[in-house]
């Protein structure tokens, strides 16, 4: 037989095998194929990825396994399952931490909160833990807010809604909360939201962290020797990750040494509303000898990225599912008119406002800003649903999917209900951490969970009360592929005044 009868053998060989594995799984919903893997399913479905992952899941039961290519770092166990969740982040919290490729998937965040685990992480957290806390630091991030509603962001709204521009409001959110993070941590406010309609601009840190938000999702289904290698090429996603993150370090070093220098005035010089969070860190640190600014920089860059599109993500789509439902956006009005206290453009007696609570935690559950969770297991172990888990497995928890499973949220879990969460006396329902698990669970739930919803709802009620929100009929609203859950395209709206 000849080399080219060899070749020609060898070549039909493949072709029927690969026709024979195709038939197998064409009603696969994530065939497994040689050498690939999984992956050319994800790929495939990457443009609907969260649609699909919710798909492959409920076909599923509720927790899947992912095979990656042949000799990389990609398989993986991703659940939506409740009980999975729980057993995860609580009742077996010490088997499952960060892994080892978490800190190089992570790297923007140094060694700050998110990316520790044992010492590290219980040090930082009972230091944030004790500053969050305070009450001079929850009057000072609340007078931030009032100021910003005040002095920004509502007389930009109005002068849109004079000229009848059309404008993305995810922008506007992604300024607003750029500028309330900055001022809460390093008591500087870079102004990226102006006054006026005329003066915006684009301003690159603002852009920074989603750049990078972006690259750090493809890196969970990309097979690390790739994206390393992309990196070093300084090529696609990874060149634009680079020049993001030099933009917002660049950002983050000029406002700690604004910080340090603020910090040397004597406390009688300070005023008691001036405690920012990095001040605080520095106060707080004082005794055990004088904090580097490489560790300053890790804890303000966990700072802002907890802080920053996560808000502008969640004020975007509880504005767009409110104003595409009005009933909600009537019963939230009259609920102002009815309970709160209307002083300089703000709202007050954010408590007795039940059905707005309501409507933003339906607004984080459907949309979750956050839409998956990352871990990995210390040692052997099996899930409530039955599946084994390996040491060193990485395992995901779905946010998007969860929300969407009828034996967790019933059979309207697609619906846009805020009266979920109230009881029939009209209060507040408080669900399962594990069930709504926007803030996470267990002993890394997040911090800057009663602050998120102080946050939300002042800004939520102070432009609903004041404007209608009009989305452009012919505008595609579609989740963002990141680790913050924006809207893809942004939120295209016309904005016009309340008759009040």
């Amino acid at each position: 037989m000849t080399i080219i009868e060899c070749i020609a053998v060898f070549a039909a060989t493949l072709f029927f095998i690969f026709i024979h594995i195709w038939r197998r799984n064409r009603d696969v919903l994530l065939p497994n194929w040689p050498i690939l893997g999984m992956l050319p399913a994800i790929w495939r479905n990457v443009s609907d990825f969260n649609d699909f992952a919710t798909l492959v899941l409920k076909h599923n039961g509720g927790t899947a396994k992912f095979q990656g290519p042949w000799f990389t770092d990609t398989n993986f166990i991703f659940t939506s399952d409740s009980m999975n969740v729980n057993h995860i982040t609580s009742k077996n919290f010490g088997n499952y931490g960060k892994g080892p490729n978490f800190h190089d998937i992570f790297e923007v965040l140094g060694n700050g909160i998110f990316n520790s685990d044992s010492h590290d992480w219980k040090q930082q957290r009972a230091m944030l833990h004790s500053i969050f806390q305070k009450k001079s630091y929850l009057i000072f991030i609340q007078q931030t807010i009032e100021k910003k509603v005040e002095n920004c962001l509502l007389p930009i709204l109005t002068q849109i809604s004079i000229v009848g521009a059309t404008v993305d409001l995810q922008d506007i959110f992604e300024r607003f909360t750029f500028d309330i993070s900055s001022t809460t941590v390093f008591g500087f406010d870079p102004h990226c939201l102006p006054s006026r309609f005329q003066e915006l601009s684009e301003i690159s840190c603002v852009k920074s962290l989603p750049i990078m938000e972006d690259a750090i999702f493809y890196r969970h289904i990309t097979p690390t020797f790739i994206w390393k290698l992309q990196k070093w090429l300084q090529i696609g996603l990874e060149r634009n990750f680079n020049v993001a993150q030099e933009n917002l370090d660049q950002f983050v070093r000029q406002c700690i040494a604004y910080s340090k220098r603020e910090d040397q005035q004597s406390e009688e010089e300070v005023e008691e509303s001036d405690f920012y969070l990095l001040k605080a860190v520095m106060k707080e640190g004082s005794g055990k000898g004088e904090m580097s600014d490489e560790f300053l920089r890790d804890i303000a860059m966990n700072l802002l990225a907890g802080g920053d599109s996560v808000l502008a993500a969640g004020l975007s789509w509880l504005l767009w599912l409110v104003s595409t439902h009005p009933i909600v956006e009537g019963k939230i009005i009259q609920e102002i008119k009815d309970n709160c206290i209307i002083q300089e453009d703000n709202c007050h007696d954010l408590d007795k406002l039940v059905y707005l609570h309501g409507a933003v935690c339906e607004a984080l559950r459907l949309f979750p800003p956050v839409p998956f969770e990352h871990k990995c297991a210390v040692n052997h172990d099996t899930l409530p649903s039955g599946h084994h888990v390996s040491a060193n497995m990485k395992i995901l928890y779905l946010l998007y999917p969860m929300a969407r499973m009828e034996h967790i949220w019933g059979d309207d879990c697609l619906e846009f209900k805020p009266e979920r969460w109230i009881s029939e006396r009209g209060r507040i329902i408080h669900m399962p951490s594990y069930k709504f698990i926007t803030f996470n669970a267990g002993p890394r739930s997040c911090l800057g969970k009663g602050i998120s919803f102080i946050m939300l709802k002042m800004v939520a009620a102070a432009i609903i009360h004041q404007f209608r929100i009009h989305v452009m009929e012919d505008h595609p609203i579609t989740p963002r592929l990141s680790i913050v859950m924006g809207m893809k395209f942004g939120l295209k709206v016309q904005v016009t005044k309340r008759c009040i």
